[in-house]
């Protein structure tokens, strides 16, 4: 992994990217082809998947934004960050692949 606090904060770009050709440019540049993304409230697997799931997001809460709550920490090929969404507090796992890409993300809600 070259820089995982800059791959986080391009995560978190393309979950607040309202514009939907540049959201997609974002989701291939930093998900891999069969990446997972999986937290309570679902499942998504391969990059169409995690831009459908975003653009719902976005169209349920047009007016909250994802940002990270402090530090990265990462080891190997596994990086752990909080973030806030709104109201909504939690933490993301996520696998990253030799080409500094996104193979999975798991998130866990800590505050509704």
């Amino acid at each position: 992994m070259r820089n995982t606090r800059e791959l986080v904060e391009r995560y978190f770009a393309s979950w607040n990217e309202k514009n939907p050709a540049a959201r997609r440019v974002a989701i291939d540049e930093i998900w891999d082809e069969n990446a997972t993304y999986l937290d309570p409230m679902g499942l998504a697997k391969g990059r169409d998947a995690v831009d459908t799931t975003i653009a719902t997001l976005q169209s349920q809460f047009p007016d909250f934004a994802f940002s990270l709550a402090g530090t990265v920490d990462a080891h190997h090929n596994v990086a752990r960050f909080s973030w806030e969404f709104g109201p909504v507090a939690g933490f993301s796992v996520a696998v990253i692949n030799d080409n500094d890409q996104i193979t999975a993300v798991f998130g866990f809600l800590d505050n509704l």
